[in-house]
């Protein structure tokens, strides 16, 4: 549901979020949001300056049918498959939301006024099949502030530096390691690096890196208890904040190498942080934890709306809280280990589960306009 609230309109907590070098993102879309124009006003007066989507937003945008009517019934006069009447859902809300940010847009060069479109999760371990709908996505959508999501699988991540190779901006969705952030960055080089090739002009080649926060915390918290000791519960709420203040940490150190700053010297574009999945789970936490203490320059915090309105009325914006705290950051991690929790296990499992939870939320989707196309009596195989 869309709520509109005073805090949202005010939003001076947001501008100082904003003036820290910290772009603010909305992490949802639906075709009623578009509409009412409540994402114009939140452009306006909030400080939003993107929009990101994935497989549940659209499962719950689309599955509720609110604003949706009357292209299914055109859909379904036509006979179209379940999976073109989904994209031509999905891929007008993004072409409507990108054309209400193109002022964004322009006014950043590029930076920001982006929204982002996920390939089918279906395809996350195919590379061929990614390439070949992250093309189509692009072309659909038809608008140069898209952006393509594609997941940081193993498949993905050739995909990723063939994607950028070709000049489409990416963001690269479901990055919860470490090591996959660095040959996430590493993929990325080396698609500027065939773009290079190709003679494109890399200015106009965008890409942030979607490193989600608030699911490590939750799996690892969920350790933590069953241990139950007092070392174990004290530390509970801290390794998302570390895993991410430690990708932070691996950024600023790719982004100062002589590879990129060979193709800085080319007008590249940086491929910045971008702290998704960051409403918490836990009620015990602050709401706007994964906001306040994740401030740094040049990065990207993606919202859900109830997140972006909590920031407005009550986040506590002090300056960078992420390049002071990288030891502690690794003292937080390695006692997590200490305790015989295994770091690379946690990590390879929310790469796992993610990438199924979106199959199951596009799975969902198919079904429920799958019902719809027919009611109306209309074939959908």
């Amino acid at each position: 549901m869309i709520q509109v609230t005073e805090a949202s309109a005010t939003a001076e907590t947001l501008k100082r979020l904003s003036d820290e070098g910290v772009s603010i993102w909305l992490d949802d879309l639906s075709r009623r949001r578009i509409e009412s124009g409540n994402l114009a006003e939140l452009v306006e007066n909030s400080n939003v300056v993107g929009v990101t989507t994935n497989p549940s937003i659209f499962q719950a945008a689309i599955g509720s049918g609110e604003g949706y009517e009357e292209q299914l019934a055109d859909l379904a006069v036509r006979g179209v498959t379940v999976d073109e009447a989904v994209r031509m859902m999905t891929t007008a809300d993004v072409r409507a939301a990108a054309d209400i940010l193109r002022p964004v847009y322009d006014a950043t060069d590029g930076r920001d006024g982006r929204v982002s479109i996920e390939v089918d999760p279906r395809l996350a371990h195919n590379t061929g099949a990614t390439i070949a709908e992250a093309k189509q996505l692009a072309w659909l959508v038809d608008r140069p502030n898209v952006m393509i999501k594609i997941p940081a699988t193993e498949a993905g991540l050739p995909a990723i530096t063939e994607v950028i190779g070709l000049g489409i901006s990416v963001n690269v969705t479901l990055i919860f390691s470490l090591e996959r952030y660095r040959e996430v960055m590493d993929t990325y080089l080396a698609g500027l690096e065939k773009a290079v090739k190709k003679g494109l002009d890399l200015s106009t080649i965008h890409s942030v890196a979607s490193f989600f926060v608030s699911r490590v915390d939750s799996e690892i918290d969920k350790r933590l208890t069953v241990l139950g000791t007092d070392e174990a519960l004290a530390l509970k709420g801290r390794a998302a904040l570390a895993n991410a203040r430690l990708a932070y940490e691996a950024y600023e150190e790719v982004f100062a190498s002589a590879r990129w700053t060979a193709l800085a010297g080319a007008r590249a574009n940086k491929q910045r942080p971008l702290w998704a999945s960051t409403g918490v789970k836990d009620p015990a936490y602050k709401d706007t934890l994964y906001v306040d203490e994740l401030v740094a320059p040049g990065t990207v915090n993606t919202m859900p709306e109830a997140t972006l309105n909590a920031t407005a009325d009550h986040g506590v914006i002090t300056g960078d809280t992420v390049t002071g705290g990288y030891a502690q950051a690794r003292a937080d991690l390695a006692a997590v280990e200490t305790l015989g929790i295994s770091y690379d296990e946690v990590v390879k499992q929310l790469e796992d589960e993610g990438v199924a939870k979106f199959e199951v939320a596009w799975q969902d989707l198919l079904n429920a306009v799958t019902k719809s196309l027919d009611s109306k009596g209309v074939e959908t195989e």
